[in-house]
């Protein structure tokens, strides 16, 4: 199997060089820095570690990945940050499940296991609310959608189509990837307080996460926008109807307020039917392909043993 090493990076001089070298020390001579235009020596102390390196040819880390995802060929691409928070040594946790044949992409979990520092409470916290948040809206269990460590078969980052352009690639990559009926995983890895000052805006960064696990939602489940919907008219509903049963017990009608609230009530059970069935022929459809995906692999390993 044939391991490529994805390193995006901008102003990382001071841990670049390491990170290569903890990859190459475990056998691990594939390595592509795609630097974002560095004013410091990034591109100079990557190429003297023995990585190839191309400068992006455009801006952000979403732009980058993408360029990236294009250019290598490789049969399962490892993609780490540059600033020296993570352990190339976990690589072997993160290829496990790959190797195995158990997971076409795999998380590397941070959450679990970091070094004191590593996070302030804001960026802890606001980490737990955009999981939270994820699993909510997704349903699927996964804890830690933002990391920058994670594994990925030729497969899966061949048809990812990533449009966003900053911090939100990581969320992007996920949401796809369960979009198009991809396995995925998480395996716990250590995190490390990053060499240099960073590049993330809790705020204004959190707030486009936010903003983009949402809006990615109508490519993994659009019948879940009608769950929200027909829910938000249903408690509506029902908080008109409590109000005019208080009232009616005080002998004051409202029959305008009945129409609207049966209106409300009757109409959002009929939105959360709609979304049903829409999830329904959705999930369908990524069980086809998992079927399809599945059966291809099993003629390849026929394949590979009539040879």
């Amino acid at each position: 199997m044939r391991v490529g090493i994805l390193i995006p990076a901008l102003n990382e001089e001071e841990s670049i060089g390491d990170v290569i070298e903890g990859f190459r020390k475990l056998g691990y001579d594939r390595i592509l820095v795609i630097d974002g235009n560095s004013t410091d020596r990034t591109r100079e102390i990557a190429k003297e570690k023995g990585a190839e390196v191309i400068v992006q040819t455009g801006k952000g880390k979403g732009q980058a990945v993408r360029e990236a995802f294009q250019y290598m060929d490789d049969d399962v691409l490892v993609m780490i940050d540059a600033d020296g928070t993570y352990l190339p040594e976990d690589v072997e946790k993160i290829l496990e499940p790959v190797r195995r044949g158990i997971a076409d992409h795999v998380i590397g979990n941070r959450l679990e296991n970091f070094e004191r520092g590593a996070f302030t409470r804001l960026n802890l916290l606001g980490n737990k609310i955009i999981n939270f948040f994820f699993r909510m809206l997704y349903g699927v269990s996964l804890h830690d959608i933002l990391s920058g460590y994670r594994a990925l078969t030729k497969e899966v980052y061949k048809s990812i189509l990533i449009q966003k352009e900053g911090f939100e690639v990581e969320t992007e990559i996920t949401v796809e990837t369960i979009a198009n009926g991809f396995r995925i995983a998480e395996v716990p890895v250590y995190y490390r307080k990053r060499a240099g000052k960073t590049k993330l805006n809790p705020f204004f960064d959190g707030y486009r996460i936010i903003k983009t696990v949402y809006s990615l939602l109508g490519r993994y489940s659009p019948g879940r926008y009608f769950y929200i919907f027909g829910s938000i008219m249903l408690l509506a509903g029902f908080i008109g109807g409590i109000y005019v049963v208080i009232e009616w017990f005080r002998r004051i009608s409202h029959f305008l307020l009945v129409n609207l609230v049966s209106i409300l009530i009757v109409t959002g059970f009929l939105i959360i039917a709609v979304g049903y069935l829409t999830d329904s022929l959705f999930r369908i459809n990524l069980e086809v392909k998992r079927e399809m995906r599945e059966m291809r692999r099993r003629l390849e390993e026929i394949e590979r043993k009539g040879d």
